[in-house]
């Protein structure tokens, strides 16, 4: 049996605290921690993982791996991660890091983590490793298919080294409303409500422009809102046998409003709504509503990884019923 230190006896409470109970953190980090396939997504990384020939052993990469996840879930820069992990008994149990005998990794450490993702595009990959294990877990590719944008913001202040704006990032007009960022689009199975396929764009490109690349290519419907209106063609470029179920525009050139149009709009955004699911999760619960960084490049490998983990997460039911005696 390991030799517990006193920092790790201290985290585990030592039999002291009889009175605490699970926090919804501690709950969360052990469902985590249970269904995520670490084996399967360290292999995505450890071909050009750091071996340290002749240096200073690296930190293990599944712990590194654990790291960045914590900074998606609780949408922490790379300081405060580290400060948070000093800080919280919880995160250091999931992590793996006993303070009696090694210190947390420190913020350069992480920095130079996600510069590996990032330079290796190795988001897409972790995104499209979860697909396949979801898959083998028995999460099937349905023929429905429902694409959608949102907009992610990026700072538009021009008080930066360049004195310019983000050039990668463009604005973008919804509704009244001008925005300046990038776009995540989606394709999400309209059954499970698992996003398959993804594409980071800048804000001033349409909807419509990136569709092809959200569809798998055995859909039989396709749903959408009204910006995906009228595009036919481009979903039988990929989709040959799909039916278009993309929201029909409900008012004429002079404003007037045809009741059964709306009326079969409303019966498609039952199922549409399923896509809002998956932007909740990564805007709302990974607070990912604002880009971090400069460039697509570095907020794609972002957006690719907080997509793996709301898979995970919204199928997190299932897969825990998998694992229970």
């Amino acid at each position: 049996m390991k030799q517990q230190t006193l920092a790790m006896a201290a985290d585990q409470n030592a039999g002291f605290e009889q009175f605490r109970k699970p926090t919804r953190r501690d709950e969360f980090l052990s469902t985590m921690d249970t269904i995520m396939p670490w084996s399967e997504l360290c292999a995505v990384i450890e071909p050009v993982y750091p071996k340290g020939v002749g240096g200073r052993p690296p930190i293990g990469l599944e712990r590194m791996l654990r790291i960045h996840f914590v900074q998606h879930w609780f949408n922490l820069a790379d300081l405060a991660c580290e400060e948070a992990l000093y800080d919280s008994a919880s995160l250091r149990r999931f992590v793996g890091i006993d303070l009696g005998k090694e210190p947390v990794p420190d913020a350069t450490t992480m920095l130079k983590f996600r510069r590996l993702l990032n330079d290796n595009k190795l988001g897409e990959q972790l995104f499209a490793k979860v697909g396949q294990v979801l898959q083998a877990s028995g999460f099937k590719l349905k023929t429905g298919t429902i694409v959608d944008a949102t907009i992610i913001g990026a700072p538009s202040s021009t008080k930066n080294k360049e004195r310019k704006r983000d050039p990668e990032m463009h604005q973008s007009k919804k509704g009244q409303q001008w925005y300046f960022g990038m776009k995540l689009h989606i394709g999400v199975d309209s059954q499970s409500g698992l996003a398959h396929h993804a594409v980071v764009t800048a804000a001033n490109v349409h909807d419509k422009h990136p569709l092809p690349d959200l569809l798998h290519g055995n859909e039989r419907r396709v749903y959408g809102d009204s910006a995906y209106a009228s595009q036919k063609g481009l979903i039988a470029s990929k989709a040959p046998e799909a039916k278009d179920f993309t929201n029909d525009r409900v008012r004429n050139h002079i404003g007037e409003v045809d009741e059964a149009k709306r009326t079969r709009n409303r019966n498609k955004s039952r199922i549409r709504a399923r896509v809002e699911h998956v932007f909740g999760v990564v805007k709302r619960l990974w607070g990912f509503n604002k880009a971090r960084y400069r460039g697509l490049a570095k907020n794609a490998t972002r957006a690719f990884t907080a997509l793996a983990l709301a898979n995970i997460y919204l199928a997190r039911g299932p897969l825990m019923a998998q694992v229970r005696p």
